[in-house]
């Protein structure tokens, strides 16, 4: 009996150091992770931060175009309305 009471500590002490080493291991590999996925991220953010002009450009040219041809629309609107104007008037003269 005195013999575990000598011994169990003992096993005890070395298991705890193993799992602290273990511990230490895994923190460090953790650590190298997290470097590693912080590099990736910002190589990311580089690279979208350039796109993002391009997106940028693209937008405005979308929107020019769409204004362009909100005013062609506007404009032959104008003009259809316009020469059914004309027609009424003229009818209008006429029947007087």
């Amino acid at each position: 009996m005195q013999c575990l009471n000598d011994v169990f500590p003992i096993i005890i002490y070395i298991l705890l150091i193993i799992l602290i080493v273990c511990v230490i291991v895994l923190v460090v590999k953790a650590i190298k992770t997290l470097n590693n996925v912080n590099k990736v991220v910002d190589n990311v953010n580089t690279k979208f931060n350039k796109l993002n002009g391009i997106f940028n450009m693209i937008d405005s040219t979308a929107d020019t175009i769409s204004l362009l041809g909100d005013k062609v629309a506007n404009t032959i609107s104008a003009g259809i309305s316009n020469i059914f104007r004309r027609r009424k008037k003229k009818e209008k003269d006429d029947n007087e």
